[in-house]
């Protein structure tokens, strides 16, 4: 299945679950599924649709595809530690989620478009690969050039999330260092990790 590329708000009021990363709606308006019967659906899920449903959740809140996860997966599998929080650190080391994380971008959509644009530095270099893992150590920065665009300008002065335990924004506002790992708690997407695991495990 390819990146999702529809309706974003449809997604949230699907899995009644904020997806900071794909939209800064919360559905509050409507706070039901889509669809014509979405006010009085009362259906069953199984329990392959509930693992299904929360992988496509981690998904759309990365815009990541069916084969970037299944390959983070697998690399977490063979790490030492808990697989399902190696998952989520993988994803929030990308590229894309940092520039999204610390404030320069309001959706990580956005944040990959300044990333595929050149408008991104990690220690000063060029790097325009969105999936590209941030490490320890290493400095997230706008070019000159990126630090008046307008979009990023308005989110910058008001961040649509909170900067997480991992990232330090310089007094500038235009670069932020990675001081350490991604944590569990870092994750801001509502997801239960565990049934994503178990699910991959089952078809791998």
């Amino acid at each position: 299945m390819a990146r999702y590329t529809g309706p974003r708000l449809k997604k949230v009021r699907r899995f009644q679950a904020p997806l900071p990363g794909l939209t800064q709606k919360n559905g509050e308006r409507r706070p039901y599924p889509p669809g014509q019967h979405g006010p009085g659906r009362r259906s069953k899920l199984s329990d392959y649709r509930i693992r299904l449903e929360e992988k496509q959740k981690l998904r759309l809140n990365y815009g990541v595809s069916e084969r970037q996860l299944r390959h983070y997966y697998r690399r977490s599998t063979k790490t030492k530690g808990d697989t399902g929080a190696l998952l989520l650190q993988l994803l929030e080391r990308r590229l894309d989620n940092c520039v999204f994380r610390a404030g320069f971008a309001p959706t990580i959509a956005a944040a990959r478009q300044l990333v595929n644009h050149g408008h991104v530095r990690v220690n000063d270099k060029k790097v325009d690969i969105a999936s590209f893992l941030v490490d320890s150590g290493q400095k997230v920065s706008l070019v000159e050039k990126a630090q008046k665009i307008p979009l990023v300008v308005s989110t910058l002065a008001g961040r649509p999330l909170e900067l997480p335990s991992y990232l330090s924004v310089e007094a500038d506002q235009f670069a932020a260092t990675m001081t350490d790992l991604p944590a569990r708690t870092d994750t801001p997407v509502e997801v239960q990790e565990l049934l994503i695991i178990e699910l991959y495990s089952r078809v791998a």
